[in-house]
């Protein structure tokens, strides 16, 4: 379920990317990107904006099928980006996604890469594919990322969403391989606002991948800030113990899952 109404991802997209433009200013965006490998912050902000623009003509044309020639996958001509032309270039693209969006509500029908076929993912995904990309380029630069508690809080749902499709199956057969007895992970967000449910429990013990909002005893346990959580989660940071990270139990059984759980 998401936590989030149309309209606040519409508007996050627009504010995410308008962030990502200010911490980028005066910016060397030749800086490599440790999260995204091959790529420096120049090259991550053409991709993005390629993203967002190929999202909205999807949503626009309310395309049966994928649009082919998705730009901006070879980044090899965008190694030397100008803040100053780059950043603009960003934001555009983010207020015509936005736009577009508002204007098809959330129940448009449409391709997607996955199933539901409605704008609303496009709405929700590109919400937290923004949050994340800025996340590398604020981390890229030495610079502190932090991210609304909502915001957060449902990025993670959707990863958890995500990472459990049964698509995974058949796309990726190496999942199957995640499953067996015992096969548990806990995540608990510390330091969240009073009465805020921030706990997720992985399940991997069925035939299924499965995961839920709870608090329950599982092989591994990781304690953390929100922020830390998700991006240890989207695999931009390692579940390393210690400082404000608690791994406790399994720890390679959180490697593990963080191996083989993915989307895109």
């Amino acid at each position: 379920m998401n936590l989030l109404s149309h309209e606040r991802y519409c508007s996050e997209i627009v504010a995410q990317a308008e962030l990502l433009r200010s911490s980028i200013e005066g910016a060397d965006l030749t800086v490599p990107v440790p999260s995204c490998p091959g790529w420096n912050v120049g090259q991550l902000l053409r991709h993005l904006g390629g993203a967002h623009r190929w999202a909205e003509a999807i949503v626009r044309t309310r395309a049966a099928e994928p649009l082919s020639g998705e730009r901006f996958r070879d980044l090899s001509a965008y190694t030397h980006e100008d803040p100053a032309v780059v950043g603009p270039w960003l934001t555009e693209g983010a207020a015509l996604l936005a736009d577009t969006l508002r204007a098809a509500g959330p129940d448009a029908r449409l391709w997607t890469p996955v199933p539901g076929g409605t704008s609303a993912f496009y709405a929700r995904r590109f919400t937290h594919e923004t949050a994340i990309h800025r996340a590398d380029a604020t981390l890229a630069l030495g610079a502190e990322f932090t991210l609304d508690e909502e915001v957060a809080l449902d990025a993670v749902d959707e990863w958890m969403e995500l990472g459990s499709l049964p698509m995974h199956f058949d796309v990726h057969p190496w999942t199957r391989e995640l499953l067996g007895p015992g096969r548990t992970l806990h995540f608990h967000a510390t330091g969240t606002a009073p009465g805020t449910a921030a706990e997720w429990l992985v399940d991997l013990t069925g035939d299924t991948l499965a995961w839920r909002r709870a608090h329950e005893k599982a092989a591994v346990a990781v304690r953390g800030p929100l922020t830390e959580l998700l991006l240890i989660i989207y695999k931009r940071r390692r579940p390393v113990g210690g400082g404000d990270i608690e791994v406790l139990g399994d720890a390679k059984l959180l490697d593990f899952w963080l191996e083989r759980v993915s989307f895109g």
